[in-house]
């Protein structure tokens, strides 16, 4: 049995400045090279200097008075702060002795930035891995699965139809050297977000309006990110969870199927680690207007700068910051801020999970379907994507319990077909559920912590 390569514990992911001194140093050398080991000691949403690593938007762009933060991802090993789900489920595994490199075969079903997660963390522990992914993602993710040494699986679809990776991932469970990191199920995803996602975009908050986090939005994929939310309204019981969808494919919204282009959400299910008892709304945005936003960001900045009667280079600081995702999530903040009629001292958190790296496959077929308008139509798409959509039409309040039973339902229509006992599900319903595995945190990263010392 080859010996387990060394990462860090939850605590030290959100404060990296507690690692012993010879793995802050070796992680800060690893930085020239992504393929050293020790990278995985610079999973964290943390600058060198220890800041949280964020952009506060400027309001001629969002056109709110709140002020809109977003966690950045792009800065994480493998680019994407999925990598943190995918160390987390396997350091886990490891440690309940489940999993060890020589012997085991990791399996990581994705729709692209876990899977690359995956196949990246795989690496840097010295296993093989396969990713099951649909076979319409982005040109950039299955080279990035490629560039560190993942296999390709590929299932039919496109983003809004994983619950054929789900049903291929199954075939891969009979064989007992195949060891999933099943994101959409197991809890280590939950814990890394409430814990690590969670804690840092509070204290990203401190430094902005009241101090508080008045809304926190994300668009479910596994859901994992959602949990950051627990985090929040557990510090702050009268914070906004706000869960988006593609209009083209509203699940959580009213059962709705469909195929869609922000690649990394809306997957037609409400996963197993969705804690649906902390989100209180559900918003619709248009596929579309993510990619096109994307692109007036990315690539028409000096005309948008113009639109909004800024300074040249103003917005310069957003390059490439933002995949499609992130683009969905602040369209959502920022309409849920206006729907909430948030002012000046309120905080709406948001998070940039991947940056522009792997979209220009997106933006050229974007290119091909609609041409590229002269500026007054730039001018107007702008207006369109930044200044429209938010209505009361497209957002839905599901605190009422009969949304609550509506959701659980979906869980439920789900999970038993994968195996998954009612009991268990049932015990999803109440808050300790979810507490429970929370506050394991503290148990695992102990047990980490004696492992590396042995």
């Amino acid at each position: 049995m080859k010996p387990l390569i060394p990462g860090p514990t939850y605590h030290e992911m959100l404060h990296p400045e507690t690692l012993p001194e010879p793995f802050r140093a070796r992680a800060a050398a690893a930085l020239t090279n992504e393929l050293d080991p020790a990278n995985l000691f610079n999973i964290t949403w943390r600058k060198p200097d220890g800041g949280i690593r964020y952009v506060v938007l400027p309001k001629e762009l969002t056109g709110v008075e709140a002020n809109i933060l977003v966690l950045t991802a792009r800065w994480f090993p493998s680019g994407s702060h999925k990598v943190g789900p995918a160390y987390s489920t396997l350091m886990e595994g490891e440690l309940a002795g489940e999993i060890s490199p020589g012997a085991n075969v990791i399996i990581g079903p994705s729709t692209g930035n876990f899977g690359i997660g995956t196949a990246y963390v795989a690496h840097l522990k010295g296993y093989s891995a396969v990713v099951i992914m649909p076979e319409q993602m982005s040109a950039e993710r299955y080279q990035r699965i490629r560039q560190y040494g993942g296999e390709l699986d590929l299932t039919p679809g496109s983003e809004s139809d994983v619950i054929l990776v789900l049903e291929r991932t199954e075939a891969y469970k009979k064989d007992p050297r195949n060891k999933i990191l099943a994101q959409f199920e197991l809890l280590p995803n939950y814990r890394f977000h409430r814990y690590v996602t969670g804690r840092s975009a509070l204290e990203a908050a401190q430094a902005h309006g009241n101090g508080h986090v008045a809304a926190f939005v994300a668009a479910p994929g596994s859901a994992g990110t959602l949990a950051a939310g627990d985090e929040i309204k557990a510090r702050f019981p009268d914070a906004v969870v706000c869960a988006l969808e593609p209009k083209e494919c509203s699940t959580l919204f009213n059962c709705g199927r469909g195929t869609h282009r922000i690649e990394g959400i809306g997957d037609k299910m409400v996963t197993l680690i969705h804690n649906v008892l902390t989100t209180d709304y559900v918003e619709l945005i248009h596929d579309d207007d993510c990619v096109m936003g994307l692109d007036l960001l990315e690539c028409r900045q000096p005309l948008v700068e113009r639109t909004l009667g800024i300074s040249d280079g103003s917005l310069g600081g957003l390059r490439g910051l933002f995949g499609i995702s992130g683009i969905c999530n602040i369209l959502g903040a920022v309409r849920m801020a206006r729907f909430l009629g948030l002012g000046p001292d309120d905080n709406v958190v948001t998070i940039a999970t991947d940056g522009f790296d792997r979209y220009p496959s997106v933006l050229a077929n974007l290119a091909e379907r609609a041409g590229t308008p002269d500026d007054a139509g730039l001018n107007s798409r702008f207006e369109k994507i930044f200044r429209g959509g938010g209505d009361a039409a497209e957002i839905l309040d599901v605190r009422p319990r009969e949304q609550k039973d509506r959701l659980f339902g979906y869980k439920e229509e789900v999970w038993t077909a994968f195996h998954y006992s009612r009991p268990y599900l049932e015990s999803m319903k109440s808050q300790s559920f979810w507490d429970a595995e929370y506050d394991r945190v503290g148990a695992i990263d102990a047990a980490l912590a004696r492992a590396r010392h042995e």
